[in-house]
């Protein structure tokens, strides 16, 4: 059986070093996850006056996720949370009241920074967002990257070989963790 796995990369910018994460984590993920990068680039500020009639960008959304198995967020730290760009998806997602996307998803979190405690607070706020959102994320294990050129290229080929083992783990680990969920939870499409 394969799953089909919606990404977000949480940084709007075309250099994001979370993109080139996303990128090595699809190349050393197990062959039966199918990725496809949800885009929150064209959404428009979210505000309940849309709820009775979603813009294009949004139903695109939320239909992504919809059919989606899975999904798994890649982002960046901006000032010790996560980005903007990011919480607004997530609130046209989780929209109109009632329509939440989210609701039983397998989710993971995962994102890389050059600091050394690499997105750690930002992870903890998306959590906690997707929490309320009912999605049922994976706890463990946390992975909070220090990003360097040295380590990842920009194809997403990572040259660290105890790197490149730990998120080959963390991507099998989400796999399992995908399969348990849609066993118990299967997704309503």
């Amino acid at each position: 059986m394969s799953y089909k796995v919606g990404y977000f990369v949480g940084s709007l910018s075309s250099t994001s070093i979370n993109r080139v994460l996303a990128s090595a984590l699809i190349r050393l993920a197990p062959d039966d996850l199918e990725f496809t990068e949800i885009p929150i680039r064209d959404l428009p500020l979210y505000s309940p006056d849309y709820d009775a009639d979603y813009p294009a960008a949004a139903v695109a959304l939320k239909h992504a996720i919809e059919t989606s198995d899975a999904v798994l967020f890649v982002t960046p730290e901006y000032n010790r949370s996560i980005p903007g760009g990011l919480k607004n998806a997530i609130d046209w997602a989780s929209r109109p009241w009632g329509q939440n996307s989210f609701d039983h998803i397998p989710a993971a979190v995962i994102g890389a920074s050059i600091g050394q405690i690499g997105t750690a607070v930002a992870q903890q706020s998306l959590r906690g967002v997707l929490s309320f959102c009912n999605a049922r994320q994976m706890t463990a294990p946390e992975a909070y990257i220090t990003f360097s050129p040295e380590v990842f290229a920009a194809d997403g080929t990572v040259h660290n070989p105890s790197t490149e083992e730990f998120l080959r783990g963390f991507m099998a680990e989400f796999r399992e963790h995908v399969q348990r969920v849609l066993t118990v939870l299967p997704r309503q499409q």
